[in-house]
């Protein structure tokens, strides 16, 4: 048995379409499901919950990464299957999974490949599955919101970071990555990432491993505003890390303390004067 979490305010009203297409591809293959909808934040959280202690085989995601994190927080440690079926603006988490982007191809996919195990999040008492940080990325995503209600896929988010450049102040951070490093001083960005793509495609961490048991965590040192601009191919072609400014890590856990910091929790931005980060490999079965 299939269950689908659909998120109607997703898409901008594209995965209510979506949905209706699935529902009928579903019964034209006489495939057994139930469609719930969600109506306010969490929700999915609590559906997916629900259906994994009533033993469903896989539950579907159908919305925006905001949707799949959501879900896949509530089927987390259980043997209820995540498969998604793209309808945000970013959906950055599929591209790390090699999850098709179209409607049919992504519930074929689902269809045709049997769950397997990937690492998720914890950031102090929450979840996330793609990418978390803090600094440059989170200003460039409240400006992102703006631009989303016009554009989608990569386009808000490139918005986000060149109104940015004009208005960002480096964060003042200690860090704690792994064991071994120990880092204090004023930052552009800091990424903790599990995936490897933010933004509606930038590579932040090309080299993430879904199943390996570590983030990867990118730091950019602060530079002048003047510079920003000098670096964006870097980051559009996920060759920033090779920079003198950037420094890269591997590690199963992390610690940031900055007071009043604002950090992204896969697109959501919360505010905290502490945040501890621990990869919890092999904790969510994936169609992937």
């Amino acid at each position: 048995m299939i269950e689908i979490i659909l998120n109607p305010e997703a898409g901008s009203g594209r995965a209510l379409k979506t949905c209706e297409d699935v529902v009928k591809k579903l019964k034209e293959r006489g495939i057994d499901f139930v469609l719930r909808r969600t109506s306010h934040p969490t929700h999915a959280t609590e559906l997916a919950r629900d259906a994994a202690k009533r033993g469903m085989k896989t539950v579907i995601a159908l919305g925006g990464d905001g949707t799949v994190t959501e879900t896949a927080a509530g089927l987390q440690g259980s043997q209820t299957a995540l498969g998604i079926i793209p309808c945000g603006t970013g959906n950055d988490f599929i591209k790390a999974a090699g999850i098709p982007k179209g409607w049919e191809e992504a519930l074929d996919f689902i269809l045709t490949h049997p769950p397997r195990p990937v690492n998720s999040g914890r950031i102090n008492d929450g979840f996330f599955l793609n990418e978390c940080g803090t600094g440059f990325d989170v200003l460039a995503l409240d400006f992102a919101a703006e631009a989303k209600k016009r554009v989608k896929g990569i386009w808000p988010y490139l918005y986000g970071v060149l109104r940015s450049i004009f208005c960002y102040k480096p964060v003042d951070i200690h860090m704690e990555i792994g064991d071994d490093v120990v880092l204090d001083g004023k930052y552009l960005v800091c990424a903790i990432a599990n995936g490897r793509f933010i933004g509606g495609g930038i590579p932040i961490a090309p080299g993430s491993d879904l199943t390996d048991g570590l983030f990867d965590v990118l730091v950019v040192d602060a530079v002048p505003r003047w510079v920003i601009p000098f670096y964006l191919p870097s980051l559009m072609l996920g060759t920033l890390s090779k920079k003198r400014v950037a420094h890269s890590y591997r590690a199963s856990h992390c610690y940031l303390r900055c007071k009043n910091m604002r950090v992204n929790l896969d697109g959501e931005i919360r505010s905290m004067n502490e945040a501890r980060f621990v990869c919890e490999p092999a904790s969510l079965l994936l169609h992937w």
